[in-house]
């Protein structure tokens, strides 16, 4: 059965025999283990052993741990790490076996990467999940990111304004685990106060992270020379370069949106809501849409995406060409540069 993880509470008054907890978000897949585990200890379970499927595993440890008895008299829990979610032969066999013998006093915990849906009309999942709950962890985006942060801002009883909550939604769109550290640092800070987006600009400007954020509003409004020299800074605390690339992929994307409604005759006023874009940060876009072309944008994404395919097929950590798609940000240095191509 699937349940999505903001419902998984709703299942643990009376627990399946299994979970399937599959996904590439790593906080969903904590939290909802998390839920299970104190669940389960409500209710008995007081036993854990934890396998893990590499190399030479052994299928019949598993069964062996499902059949026996408890050292303590306590029930059981078996969590069994898939990492590529791919049992073979012998581990689907051996799961589906599980479940033609159930045991009320073992709880099996299975967790990996995000589920195809190929795997999911595997005779081992649907056998699994015919007895079970499946909790797909995947990192949720847009409007559902949105709820996610009204829900989490909520349970730290946080008050924050409209711009301070879109700053929020800028900085960690596609990174629960950071978000969450943020709220829980923004509850010490201001447990009883509204806060601003200033105020959130000045809890966050040493983190790493806010730099990020610090360089893309850099390069809106095209100030190079303090660009470069958070790039370097960036560079030298080695922060890891998916993570620069993933803003750049973001700012160009949304001003490549916002370039092509702008010549399809759509106004930018109509636009800032749509692209969550908020008061404080629309002059940088707006200065950056008046002085790149849309040609000059595609180029760069295309540039970017040069950097990421190297980055992840050769582990090209490649700075050079970094620094150099955040001069393309200069319109000036644009046409002297874009002749350039990444060897």
């Amino acid at each position: 059965m699937r349940v999505y993880p903001d419902k998984l509470s709703q299942y643990l008054t009376k627990l399946p025999a299994c979970f399937l907890l599959f996904g590439d978000d790593p906080w969903l897949v904590d939290n909802a283990k998390r839920q299970i585990l104190k669940a389960a200890k409500k209710q008995g379970f007081e036993e854990r052993v934890q396998l893990a499927q590499e190399n030479n595993f052994n299928w019949d440890e598993l069964q062996q741990e499902w059949q026996s008895m408890s050292l303590f008299a306590s029930r059981r829990i078996i969590e069994l790490q898939l990492p590529n979610a791919k049992p073979g032969t012998d581990g689907s066999a051996a799961l589906q076996s599980l479940m033609q013998f159930p045991n009320p006093d073992v709880l099996l915990i299975l967790h990996g990467p995000k589920l195809a849906s190929e795997q999911t009309n595997n005779k081992w999942f649907k056998s699994l999940d015919a007895h079970g709950v499946y909790v797909p962890c995947i990192t949720p985006e847009g409007k559902q990111f949105s709820r996610w942060l009204d829900e989490r801002i909520n349970l730290y009883k946080l008050q924050l304004d409209h711009d301070a909550k879109a700053m929020l939604f800028n900085l960690f769109e596609g990174n629960l685990l950071a978000a969450e550290q943020a709220l829980q640092l923004l509850q010490l800070l201001s447990p009883n106060t509204l806060i601003h987006s200033d105020k959130l600009s000045d809890y966050f400007e040493d983190q790493s992270h806010f730099s990020v954020f610090q360089l893309m509003d850099a390069l809106l409004s095209n100030h190079q020379k303090q660009a470069q020299h958070m790039l370097a800074q960036l560079a030298s605390e080695d922060t890891a370069l998916p993570i620069l690339l993933w803003a750049l992929f973001k700012e160009l994307s949304t001003l490549l949106a916002l370039k092509q409604a702008q010549a399809q005759g759509e106004q930018l006023n109509a636009l800032w809501s749509k692209h969550r874009i908020w008061d404080k940060r629309k002059p940088l876009y707006q200065h950056a849409l008046s002085h790149l072309s849309l040609a000059q944008i595609e180029h760069m994404l295309a540039f970017a995406s040069k950097l990421e395919v190297n980055l992840k097929q050769h582990g090209d950590d490649n700075w050079v060409g970094l620094s150099h798609l955040c001069l393309l940000f200069d319109p000036a240095a644009h046409s002297k540069l874009a002749h350039i191509e990444l060897g």
